[in-house]
């Protein structure tokens, strides 16, 4: 510390450096202090130092070069300290006798400037924004008291975690926080608008009109308990309830006692990211939606949804709800009133639901349905005879379900999906269901009546059926399919006959196989086509009739067989092929039968399996198949 005397009779030029220093009411640190300027003492008799001061080392650069005036009243028993740097101005005020106690007023604070203060009740980061406040402020050996008001614009920080949690907010509002008490409280009362708010998996879009927000918080460890919460976006989205977020912005309580989402705004400002991330991206929605939920360490205890109308739909047209209406009400511990669901429409991966109506009543933890719920769907009606749901039930027994299939037409299933046209119906019964991770397994089979046979589907299950690619797993029995017609259908050449056989561990991904095991026999005899053969040989590697015998063979239209066989394997992309017999030179696909006798033989055991797609989709067609 240097004196001098001042250019002034009655003053001194004082000089102050401190490479360490602490200033509590702003909760700063060890920062180093230089002060510099002219001290005298007016005819009140109080003491005033004009001048600048220097911090090195204060959060977001703070008070690096600013003007500085300190007034001492001992009458007053006061001290005011009013400090100026650019366009911010702090002006405290301390009684003598209590310099624990100071009335605060900021105008354009850096917001930065207080990391110092919240990080001892608060591990997050501040990274911008302004602050006008003005506040009561207590210091005390076990933390600080704080009350007043403030305004704030374009605020930005972030979780202990570094995730960016608030950009651009602006608002204002009344507060008492207490630091003294472990965990530290929070009241807060005010609006925010403008900028993003990430608040666990919701990451808020707030509009440019006032969101009014009412809350009563605790804070410990970086995380936050919020006690009571009132939040209302005029037309968009009101709430009312108690939530819990910890360190790293993990949601793990969430207790809505009412909401009520308008959409699309509540969509577009607080649901976008993980209604995308639950059902599919870029949703379309409007109507309203009501309720209350109660959901706390990773187990639901209640909720409840009710909506008099609303449409929901993705980007891609995969998913569309039209006249969703009526609710549904579960909770885990008590029995509730039954209510009504229905929808005028529904439409998951161009599959198409008509309208219905259902009924559910909760029971012992279980949302049940309380009696059939007839399904319209391609022409036909799935018929779902019990349908229970037990929200915290181990995932294996979640789900209990089961429903029976009658006269859907496979002519408009294949149409919906682009598949080659035949007729035909499906039905069946689904016993039960399992519902393990995104995996959602039934007990029970699916007949395809088709071709004058049937094709019976069983242990059929799906995974991640919302997916991009959704996988579905299966085995099919082929019972007496009419070749003739079957070949007919798909342009292969004529064959007579029947057909049985296998396709086991059937797996598709998107649509396409990646795996299965196959085996179809015709072992009752009956006429083929010079097509036909010529297409088996040229999809299992062989080559058409050429030369003296494709020239004798072409004098027939049709050859009598004894036996087709055709074994297939796929895996990693390459399917093993096999057939009736088999030796060094091949193996036999059909065994001819009299004169003139046809004997068709498969030269390659391995296929990759995009070129036998490409054979078989040329055989249809009707030109030569690539080799």
């Amino acid at each position: 510390m240097d004196v001098a005397p001042g250019t002034d009779p009655d003053s001194l030029r004082i000089r102050l450096h401190a490479g360490k220093a602490d200033i509590p009411a702003l909760g700063w640190k060890r920062i180093g202090l230089t002060l510099d300027g002219r001290l005298q003492r007016d005819i009140q008799l109080r003491w005033l130092f004009d001048g600048t001061v220097q911090l090195a080392g204060a959060p977001g650069g703070a008070l690096g070069n600013a003007m500085l005036n300190l007034v001492v009243d001992a009458t007053a028993n006061t001290l005011e300290v009013d400090a100026n740097q650019g366009a911010t101005h702090i002006a405290t005020a301390f009684p003598l006798d209590q310099p624990t106690h100071a009335q605060i007023n900021l105008r354009n604070l850096p917001a930065s400037w207080l990391q110092g203060l919240f990080a001892t009740v608060w591990q997050g980061h501040i990274g911008g924004g302004k602050l006008d406040a003005d506040l009561a402020l207590d210091l005390r050996d076990e933390g600080f008291e704080s009350s007043g008001s403030f305004n704030v614009t374009d605020l930005k920080y972030a979780t202990p975690a570094g995730n960016v949690a608030g950009e651009g907010l602006a608002g204002h509002a009344r507060y008492e926080f207490d630091a003294t008490r472990h965990p530290a409280q929070l009241a807060l009362n005010g609006g925010i608008r403008g900028g993003q708010l990430q608040f666990g998996p919701v990451l808020a879009r707030l509009p440019t009109h006032e969101v009014v927000l009412d809350m009563g918080a605790s804070t410990e460890h970086g995380g936050l308990d919020v006690s009571h919460l009132h939040l209302d976006d005029s037309d968009a989205l009101a709430l009312d309830g108690a939530l819990s977020v910890d360190a790293k912005g993990n949601v793990q309580k969430l207790k809505l006692d009412h909401f009520q989402g308008r959409f699309p705004a509540a969509y577009d400002r607080y649901g976008q990211p993980w209604l995308d991330s639950a059902l599919a991206p870029n949703l379309h929605i409007a109507g309203q939606l009501d309720g209350h939920v109660d959901y706390a360490g990773d187990t639901w205890h209640s909720f409840a949804f009710h909506t008099d109308g609303l449409d929901v739909a993705d980007s891609a047209g995969q998913l569309q709800a039209n006249g969703l209406h009526g609710g549904v009400d579960w909770s885990a511990q008590t029995d509730k009133s039954p209510t009504t669901f229905g929808w005028n429409q529904l439409v998951l991966r161009r599959v198409a639901v008509g309208a219905a109506q259902s009924h559910w009543r909760s029971h012992n933890g279980s949302l049940s349905l309380q009696s059939p719920l007839d399904i319209p769907i391609f022409k036909g009606h799935a018929n779902v005879t019990a349908l229970d749901w037990r929200p915290t039930a181990s995932k294996a027994q979640r789900l209990n379900l089961s429903a029976n299939v009658v006269g859907v037409d496979v002519t408009t299933l294949n149409q919906t999906f682009g598949w080659t046209p035949f007729t035909g119906t499906l039905g069946g019964t689904i016993s039960s269901m399992q519902w393990t991770g995104d995996r959602y397994a039934m007990d029970g089979e699916l007949t395809f009546k088709a071709f004058n046979g049937t094709a019976v589907l069983n242990h059929i299950a799906v995974q991640q059926p919302l997916g991009d690619s959704p996988v579905v797993f299966g085995d099919i029995a082929l019972h007496q399919l009419d070749l003739a017609s079957l070949t007919d259908t798909f342009n292969f050449g004529s064959i007579s006959g029947r057909l049985d056989g296998s396709i086991d561990g059937l797996q598709l991904v998107g649509g396409n196989p990646v795996a299965f095991k196959a085996s179809l026999l015709a072992q009752d005899g009956g006429r083929i086509s010079l097509k036909a053969a010529n297409n088996l040989s040229i999809i299992t590697g062989g080559s058409a009739a050429s030369g003296l015998q494709g020239a004798v063979l072409k004098l027939f239209k049709t050859f009598n067989y004894k036996r087709i066989g055709l074994h297939g394997s796929l895996q990693g992309g390459v399917c093993a092929l096999g057939g009736l017999d088999g030796d060094a030179d091949g193996y036999t696909i059909v065994e001819g039968s009299g004169l003139p006798f046809v004997h068709v033989v498969g030269e390659q055991d391995k296929v990759d399996w995009p070129t036998l797609v490409r054979r078989l989709k040329a055989s249809s067609q009707g030109s030569v198949a690539e080799r």
